[in-house]
């Protein structure tokens, strides 16, 4: 059992507690979060002497445990290059948990990852939802599957079309593609339910979620015609559907805010290495927050390394986002719109017992870092 006390508790679903406690059974549940508790004979005691404390960020969007730290190819298994349509991959047979990055995550502050294939691929395969301490990414599961990953513009064109040898050579095969394997996907579903027992077919099988509405399709889009074109499909087939990147959503908030789908914003760091990065800004997600967009921040990491997201919010709320939802945004947004909001991005009763106690507030503090980090009530970071 463990007890944090004296701290300035950021709870994420209501409001802050200066003074506050944090009590976290055995089980690695949330037991209490208030000012007045009593922790039980036997508890470890941590007193965060008055240090913010906040639920650990909650990554919507990356690669982590899939691109490996110091390994180019070897360590490449988030984008399966032969077939331009693998819904069939999984997220979950590529994850190292032992890699140095996961470590790095979690002394920044963050225990939640969603994590799966590259955006080399029209359709990817499905992601899942980890938590970033532990040695078998089978214990480390928060949903699986969490999410069917699928890819527009410029990505799968470079990876397959370059030389015209294989599809897609253009934005429009890229639709064609996906539209056929939701086209199957439903035939395939209709037939199961009606018993007429279909050949199986693993790609097929994998879209049955995404069919059903059960997970959303993942869609890496930058461009705003890339973002309408996912849109378009989705709703084509009555799918739930996140807007991954949303490079260019300042330039379309107000269409973005009618239709409703959470825009995933970033990475926002670094360099615009690509034609349809041209207008990627921090002051985007400021943007979004003004028209009523539904909004997460994300690192895309290792695109910007996972422990950086804090940082990534730091600056949005620098270019304008409120700061506190600067917090929302990497804490129980990204929680709510992956649908692992029941065990993870706020601190109540009841949800899993991921803490940070910070230094400083890294949303405006330089160099502010995790002096604690906790997942599932065990201490798994010390600064």
């Amino acid at each position: 059992m463990l007890w944090i006390k004296n701290g300035y508790v950021k709870t994420m679903a209501g409001e802050d507690i200066p003074g506050g406690q944090v009590l976290i059974g055995d089980d690695g549940k949330i037991l209490a979060v208030g000012t007045d508790l009593q922790a039980p004979e036997g508890a470890t005691v941590i007193d965060a002497e008055g240090q913010l404390v906040t639920p650990g960020c909650v990554e919507a969007h990356c690669h982590i445990g899939l691109h490996n730290s110091s390994m180019r190819w070897e360590g490449a298994d988030y984008n399966e290059r032969s077939d331009a349509v693998t819904p069939h991959m999984r997220a979950i047979d590529g994850f190292n948990p032992i890699d140095i990055t996961l470590i790095e995550a979690l002394a920044g502050g963050v225990t939640t990852a969603c994590t799966g294939p590259g955006s080399a691929n029209v359709v990817g395969g499905s992601f899942v939802a980890v938590k970033l301490a532990g040695k078998r990414v089978d214990k480390m599961v928060v949903k699986n599957p969490v999410a069917m990953k699928c890819a527009f513009g410029e990505n799968p064109k470079g990876a397959y079309g370059q030389n015209g040898s294989k599809t897609p050579v253009t934005r429009m095969a890229t639709a064609a593609l996906l539209r056929d394997l939701l086209f199957k996907s439903r035939a395939y579903l209709e037939k199961k339910e009606a018993g007429e027992n279909p050949a199986f077919d693993m790609k097929l099988e994998a879209m049955i979620p995404v069919i059903k509405g059960e997970i959303p399709l993942k869609a890496h889009a930058h461009r705003a015609d890339d973002i309408f074109t996912s849109i378009r499909i989705a709703k084509e087939f009555g799918v739930k559907l996140t807007l991954d990147h949303c490079t260019d959503g300042a330039l379309i908030a107000d269409e973005l805010a009618e239709e409703g789908y959470p825009a995933f914003i970033g990475p926002s760091f670094g360099h615009r290495s690509k034609v349809e990065l041209k207008n990627k800004d921090f002051a985007t997600v400021a943007a979004l927050h003004e028209a009523g967009v539904p909004f997460a921040i994300i690192t895309d990491a290792p695109v910007t390394p996972l422990e950086h997201l804090p940082l990534c919010a730091g600056l949005a709320v620098d270019a304008g986002l409120p700061h506190e939802e600067g917090w929302k945004a990497i804490t129980i947004y990204p929680a709510t719109h992956m649908g692992i909001a029941n065990r993870v991005g706020s601190l109540e009763v009841g949800k899993d017992g991921d803490v940070v106690i910070w230094t400083a507030d890294p949303l405006t503090t330089v160099g502010a870092k995790a002096q604690m980090t906790v997942v599932d009530g065990k201490i798994v970071h010390r600064a």
